[in-house]
Protein backbone atom coordinates (compact mmCIF):
# COMPACT_ATOMS: atom_id res chain seq x y z
CA UNK A 1 0.00 0.00 0.00
CA UNK A 2 1.40 3.45 -0.88
CA UNK A 3 2.69 5.56 2.01
CA UNK A 4 0.12 8.27 1.29
CA UNK A 5 -2.76 5.82 1.72
CA UNK A 6 -1.27 4.47 4.96
CA UNK A 7 -0.95 8.01 6.29
CA UNK A 8 -4.62 8.69 5.48
CA UNK A 9 -5.69 5.49 7.23
CA UNK A 10 -3.62 6.35 10.32
CA UNK A 11 -5.16 9.82 10.53
CA UNK A 12 -8.63 8.35 10.08
CA UNK A 13 -7.96 5.85 12.89
CA UNK A 14 -6.85 8.65 15.22
CA UNK A 15 -9.95 10.69 14.32
CA UNK A 16 -12.26 7.77 15.03
CA UNK A 17 -10.43 7.07 18.31
CA UNK A 18 -11.01 10.72 19.29
CA UNK A 19 -7.29 11.22 19.95
CA UNK A 20 -6.46 14.92 20.12
CA UNK A 21 -3.35 15.19 22.28
CA UNK A 22 0.09 14.23 20.99
CA UNK A 23 -1.34 13.02 17.68
CA UNK A 24 2.03 13.11 15.96
CA UNK A 25 3.61 10.77 18.51
CA UNK A 26 0.60 8.42 18.54
CA UNK A 27 0.71 8.32 14.73
CA UNK A 28 4.41 7.39 14.88
CA UNK A 29 3.61 4.50 17.23
CA UNK A 30 0.94 3.22 14.83
CA UNK A 31 3.22 3.58 11.80
CA UNK A 32 6.12 1.84 13.56
CA UNK A 33 3.81 -1.02 14.55
CA UNK A 34 2.66 -1.42 10.97
CA UNK A 35 6.27 -1.31 9.81
CA UNK A 36 7.07 -4.29 12.04
CA UNK A 37 4.56 -6.21 9.96
CA UNK A 38 6.08 -4.98 6.72
CA UNK A 39 9.53 -5.97 8.01
CA UNK A 40 8.25 -9.52 8.56
CA UNK A 41 9.46 -9.39 12.16
CA UNK A 42 9.60 -12.78 13.87
CA UNK A 43 6.88 -13.89 16.24
CA UNK A 44 9.27 -13.57 19.19
CA UNK A 45 10.25 -10.02 18.26
CA UNK A 46 6.60 -9.04 17.86
CA UNK A 47 5.79 -10.55 21.25
CA UNK A 48 8.60 -8.56 22.88
CA UNK A 49 7.52 -5.29 21.24
CA UNK A 50 3.83 -5.84 22.00
CA UNK A 51 4.39 -6.86 25.63
CA UNK A 52 6.82 -3.99 26.26
CA UNK A 53 4.38 -1.37 24.99
CA UNK A 54 1.47 -2.93 26.88
CA UNK A 55 3.23 -3.05 30.23
CA UNK A 56 4.73 0.43 29.83
CA UNK A 57 1.22 1.75 29.13
CA UNK A 58 -0.05 0.08 32.30
CA UNK A 59 2.85 1.47 34.35
CA UNK A 60 2.46 4.99 32.93
CA UNK A 61 -1.22 4.92 33.90
CA UNK A 62 -0.40 3.70 37.41
CA UNK A 63 2.15 6.45 38.02
CA UNK A 64 0.10 9.24 36.40
CA UNK A 65 -1.93 10.29 39.50
CA UNK A 66 1.33 10.84 41.39
CA UNK A 67 3.18 12.84 38.73
CA UNK A 68 3.44 15.91 40.95
CA UNK A 69 4.59 14.01 44.04
CA UNK A 70 8.30 13.77 44.80
CA UNK A 71 9.51 10.18 44.72
CA UNK A 72 12.61 8.29 45.81
CA UNK A 73 13.48 4.82 44.55
CA UNK A 74 15.19 2.37 46.90
CA UNK A 75 17.22 -0.49 45.42
CA UNK A 76 18.57 -3.44 47.39
CA UNK A 77 18.69 -7.18 47.84
CA UNK A 78 15.58 -9.37 47.90
CA UNK A 79 17.51 -11.77 50.15
CA UNK A 80 17.91 -9.47 53.14
CA UNK A 81 16.08 -10.90 56.16
CA UNK A 82 13.98 -8.98 58.67
CA UNK A 83 16.53 -9.44 61.44
CA UNK A 84 19.36 -7.97 59.35
CA UNK A 85 20.53 -4.49 60.47
CA UNK A 86 20.37 -3.41 56.80
CA UNK A 87 16.64 -4.24 56.76
CA UNK A 88 16.06 -2.07 59.81
CA UNK A 89 18.19 0.75 58.38
CA UNK A 90 16.12 0.65 55.18
CA UNK A 91 12.91 0.87 57.18
CA UNK A 92 14.27 3.86 59.04
CA UNK A 93 15.46 5.81 56.00
CA UNK A 94 12.22 5.13 54.12
CA UNK A 95 10.18 6.21 57.12
CA UNK A 96 12.07 9.46 57.49
CA UNK A 97 11.82 10.28 53.79
CA UNK A 98 8.09 9.52 53.80
CA UNK A 99 7.61 11.86 56.76
CA UNK A 100 9.36 14.53 54.66
CA UNK A 101 6.82 14.04 51.87
CA UNK A 102 8.71 11.58 49.64
CA UNK A 103 6.82 8.65 48.14
CA UNK A 104 8.98 5.52 48.20
CA UNK A 105 9.24 3.41 45.04
CA UNK A 106 10.68 -0.12 45.18
CA UNK A 107 10.59 -3.34 43.21
CA UNK A 108 7.74 -4.59 45.46
CA UNK A 109 9.48 -7.86 46.32
CA UNK A 110 10.85 -9.18 49.62
CA UNK A 111 13.98 -8.11 51.51
CA UNK A 112 15.06 -4.49 51.08
CA UNK A 113 12.03 -3.77 48.90
CA UNK A 114 9.66 -4.86 51.64
CA UNK A 115 11.70 -2.98 54.24
CA UNK A 116 11.39 0.25 52.28
CA UNK A 117 7.65 -0.12 51.92
CA UNK A 118 7.07 -1.12 55.52
CA UNK A 119 9.08 1.92 56.62
CA UNK A 120 7.20 4.30 54.34
CA UNK A 121 3.80 2.69 54.86
CA UNK A 122 1.35 1.51 52.24
CA UNK A 123 -0.05 4.98 51.51
CA UNK A 124 3.41 6.38 50.64
CA UNK A 125 4.63 3.32 48.72
CA UNK A 126 4.65 2.51 44.99
CA UNK A 127 5.63 -0.94 43.72
CA UNK A 128 6.99 -2.12 40.37
CA UNK A 129 7.65 -5.85 40.54
CA UNK A 130 9.17 -8.33 38.12
CA UNK A 131 7.48 -11.64 37.34
CA UNK A 132 9.92 -14.36 38.41
CA UNK A 133 9.38 -18.08 39.06
CA UNK A 134 10.50 -17.65 42.69
CA UNK A 135 8.70 -14.33 43.31
CA UNK A 136 5.09 -14.88 42.36
CA UNK A 137 3.49 -11.84 43.98
CA UNK A 138 4.13 -8.49 45.60
CA UNK A 139 5.10 -8.20 49.26
CA UNK A 140 2.31 -7.95 51.79
CA UNK A 141 2.70 -4.18 52.22
CA UNK A 142 1.72 -3.28 48.64
CA UNK A 143 -0.14 -6.39 47.36
CA UNK A 144 -3.55 -5.46 45.99
CA UNK A 145 -2.85 -1.73 46.07
CA UNK A 146 -3.64 0.50 43.08
CA UNK A 147 -0.07 1.84 43.32
CA UNK A 148 1.41 -1.47 42.17
CA UNK A 149 2.22 -2.95 38.78
CA UNK A 150 3.91 -6.22 37.76
CA UNK A 151 6.19 -6.34 34.72
CA UNK A 152 7.59 -9.11 32.56
CA UNK A 153 10.83 -7.53 31.41
CA UNK A 154 13.69 -6.20 33.51
CA UNK A 155 14.35 -3.38 31.04
CA UNK A 156 10.81 -1.99 31.23
CA UNK A 157 10.78 -2.40 35.01
CA UNK A 158 14.08 -0.54 35.38
CA UNK A 159 12.75 2.22 33.14
CA UNK A 160 9.82 2.79 35.48
CA UNK A 161 11.90 2.52 38.65
CA UNK A 162 14.25 5.21 37.31
CA UNK A 163 12.05 7.45 35.15
CA UNK A 164 9.58 8.51 37.81
CA UNK A 165 11.91 9.31 40.72
CA UNK A 166 13.93 12.39 41.64
CA UNK A 167 16.25 10.64 44.11
CA UNK A 168 17.74 7.20 44.67
CA UNK A 169 19.05 5.15 47.56
CA UNK A 170 21.06 1.99 46.91
CA UNK A 171 21.27 -0.46 49.79
CA UNK A 172 23.61 -3.47 49.80
CA UNK A 173 22.64 -6.10 47.25
CA UNK A 174 23.79 -8.59 44.67
CA UNK A 175 24.00 -8.62 40.88
CA UNK A 176 20.61 -6.95 40.38
CA UNK A 177 21.32 -4.10 42.78
CA UNK A 178 24.76 -3.50 41.30
CA UNK A 179 23.24 -3.48 37.83
CA UNK A 180 20.66 -0.89 38.91
CA UNK A 181 23.23 1.27 40.68
CA UNK A 182 25.67 1.29 37.76
CA UNK A 183 22.88 2.01 35.28
CA UNK A 184 21.93 5.03 37.38
CA UNK A 185 25.53 6.23 37.29
CA UNK A 186 25.76 5.62 33.55
CA UNK A 187 22.61 7.65 32.88
CA UNK A 188 23.96 10.52 34.97
CA UNK A 189 27.48 10.30 33.54
CA UNK A 190 26.28 10.42 29.93
CA UNK A 191 23.52 12.99 30.40
CA UNK A 192 20.81 10.51 29.44
CA UNK A 193 19.23 11.23 32.81
CA UNK A 194 18.99 14.54 34.65
CA UNK A 195 21.28 15.03 37.66
CA UNK A 196 19.75 13.45 40.75
CA UNK A 197 20.98 12.55 44.22
CA UNK A 198 22.28 8.97 44.19
CA UNK A 199 22.96 7.79 47.73
CA UNK A 200 24.75 4.51 48.40
CA UNK A 201 23.98 3.73 52.02
CA UNK A 202 26.27 1.68 54.26
CA UNK A 203 25.85 0.56 57.82
CA UNK A 204 28.26 2.34 60.19
CA UNK A 205 31.60 0.51 60.18
CA UNK A 206 30.41 -1.95 57.51
CA UNK A 207 31.72 -0.60 54.18
CA UNK A 208 29.79 -2.53 51.53
CA UNK A 209 29.71 0.48 49.21
CA UNK A 210 32.94 1.81 50.64
CA UNK A 211 34.74 -1.23 49.23
CA UNK A 212 33.18 -0.63 45.82
CA UNK A 213 34.15 3.04 46.03
CA UNK A 214 37.73 1.96 46.68
CA UNK A 215 37.64 -0.25 43.57
CA UNK A 216 36.43 2.70 41.50
CA UNK A 217 39.14 4.99 42.86
CA UNK A 218 42.00 2.48 42.83
CA UNK A 219 41.19 0.59 39.62
CA UNK A 220 38.92 2.58 37.30
CA UNK A 221 40.23 6.08 37.99
CA UNK A 222 43.98 5.42 37.47
CA UNK A 223 43.16 3.72 34.15
CA UNK A 224 41.16 6.78 33.05
CA UNK A 225 38.05 4.63 32.73
CA UNK A 226 36.18 7.23 34.77
CA UNK A 227 37.08 10.83 35.57
CA UNK A 228 37.64 12.48 38.92
CA UNK A 229 34.48 14.50 38.33
CA UNK A 230 32.44 11.30 37.88
CA UNK A 231 32.95 10.60 41.57
CA UNK A 232 30.61 13.50 42.29
CA UNK A 233 27.71 11.56 40.77
CA UNK A 234 27.15 9.50 43.94
CA UNK A 235 27.45 9.93 47.68
CA UNK A 236 28.44 7.31 50.23
CA UNK A 237 26.47 7.75 53.45
CA UNK A 238 26.62 5.69 56.62
CA UNK A 239 23.60 6.94 58.56
CA UNK A 240 19.92 7.55 57.93
CA UNK A 241 20.17 11.25 58.77
CA UNK A 242 23.10 11.72 56.40
CA UNK A 243 21.24 10.01 53.54
CA UNK A 244 18.04 12.02 54.05
CA UNK A 245 20.02 15.25 54.33
CA UNK A 246 21.85 14.50 51.07
CA UNK A 247 18.54 14.06 49.22
CA UNK A 248 16.72 17.02 50.76
CA UNK A 249 19.71 19.37 50.37
CA UNK A 250 20.01 18.57 46.66
CA UNK A 251 16.69 20.35 46.13
CA UNK A 252 17.19 23.12 48.69
CA UNK A 253 18.02 25.81 46.09
CA UNK A 254 18.23 23.85 42.83
CA UNK A 255 14.83 22.74 41.55
CA UNK A 256 15.14 21.23 38.07
CA UNK A 257 16.68 21.67 34.63
CA UNK A 258 15.71 21.77 30.99
CA UNK A 259 17.51 22.30 27.70
CA UNK A 260 15.95 25.09 25.63
CA UNK A 261 17.66 25.35 22.27
CA UNK A 262 21.40 25.40 22.90
CA UNK A 263 21.09 26.64 26.48
CA UNK A 264 20.75 24.70 29.68
CA UNK A 265 18.18 26.32 31.96
CA UNK A 266 18.44 25.64 35.70
CA UNK A 267 15.27 26.43 37.67
CA UNK A 268 15.85 27.51 41.29
CA UNK A 269 13.73 27.69 44.42
CA UNK A 270 15.23 31.07 45.27
CA UNK A 271 17.24 33.79 43.57
CA UNK A 272 21.02 33.77 44.01
CA UNK A 273 22.98 36.79 45.20
CA UNK A 274 25.31 38.67 42.85
CA UNK A 275 28.33 37.36 44.79
CA UNK A 276 27.09 33.78 44.54
CA UNK A 277 26.52 34.09 40.80
CA UNK A 278 29.96 35.65 40.32
CA UNK A 279 31.60 32.76 42.18
CA UNK A 280 29.75 30.21 40.04
CA UNK A 281 31.06 31.87 36.89
CA UNK A 282 34.58 31.93 38.31
CA UNK A 283 34.52 28.27 39.37
CA UNK A 284 32.58 26.71 36.48
CA UNK A 285 33.62 28.65 33.40
CA UNK A 286 35.15 25.43 32.04
CA UNK A 287 31.70 23.96 31.30
CA UNK A 288 30.28 27.15 29.76
CA UNK A 289 30.59 27.13 25.98
CA UNK A 290 31.01 30.68 24.61
CA UNK A 291 28.77 31.94 27.37
CA UNK A 292 28.51 32.64 31.07
CA UNK A 293 26.00 31.67 33.72
CA UNK A 294 23.35 34.38 33.83
CA UNK A 295 19.94 35.06 35.28
CA UNK A 296 17.00 34.76 32.89
CA UNK A 297 13.21 34.73 33.07
CA UNK A 298 11.15 31.78 31.87
CA UNK A 299 11.64 31.03 28.17
CA UNK A 300 8.73 30.99 25.74
CA UNK A 301 8.93 27.19 25.51
CA UNK A 302 8.63 26.87 29.28
CA UNK A 303 5.77 29.36 29.44
CA UNK A 304 3.92 27.54 26.66
CA UNK A 305 4.38 24.24 28.51
CA UNK A 306 3.49 25.80 31.89
CA UNK A 307 6.81 24.44 33.07
CA UNK A 308 7.48 26.23 36.39
CA UNK A 309 7.37 29.70 34.78
CA UNK A 310 7.42 31.58 38.11
CA UNK A 311 10.72 30.20 39.39
CA UNK A 312 13.98 32.17 39.07
CA UNK A 313 16.41 30.77 36.52
CA UNK A 314 20.02 30.53 35.47
CA UNK A 315 21.08 29.68 31.93
CA UNK A 316 24.26 29.00 29.98
CA UNK A 317 25.42 27.01 26.99
CA UNK A 318 26.62 23.78 28.55
CA UNK A 319 29.57 21.94 27.05
CA UNK A 320 27.94 18.53 27.15
CA UNK A 321 31.00 16.50 27.96
CA UNK A 322 31.25 16.49 31.74
CA UNK A 323 28.08 15.82 33.67
CA UNK A 324 30.06 15.21 36.83
CA UNK A 325 30.98 18.90 36.72
CA UNK A 326 27.32 19.76 36.21
CA UNK A 327 26.55 17.85 39.40
CA UNK A 328 29.29 19.85 41.15
CA UNK A 329 27.70 23.05 39.86
CA UNK A 330 24.37 22.05 41.39
CA UNK A 331 26.11 21.32 44.68
CA UNK A 332 27.71 24.79 44.54
CA UNK A 333 24.32 26.39 43.83
CA UNK A 334 22.93 24.71 46.94
CA UNK A 335 25.74 26.06 49.19
CA UNK A 336 24.44 29.41 50.36
CA UNK A 337 25.21 29.75 54.04
CA UNK A 338 28.94 30.43 53.55
CA UNK A 339 28.50 33.04 50.84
Amino acid sequence: MPAQEIEALVNDLLDKSDIKLNRRLIAELVRDSLQLGNDAASTLNLKIASAAIAEMREAFAMFAPFAERKKVTIFGSARTTKNDPVYKQTQAVAGKLASNGWMVVTGAGPGIMEAGMSGAGREMSIGVSIRLPFETSANEVIAGDEKYVAMRYFFTRKLMLVKESQAFICMPGGFGTLDEMFELLTLSQTGKGNPVPIVVLDLPNDPFWGDLDSFIKKTLLPRNLVSQQDLALYRICSSVDEAVSEIDNFYSVYNSMRFVGKRLVLRLNQQLSDDHLSKLNSDFGDICLNSKIERITATKAEIDDKDLPDLPRLAFQFARRDFGRLRQLIDAINVTESL
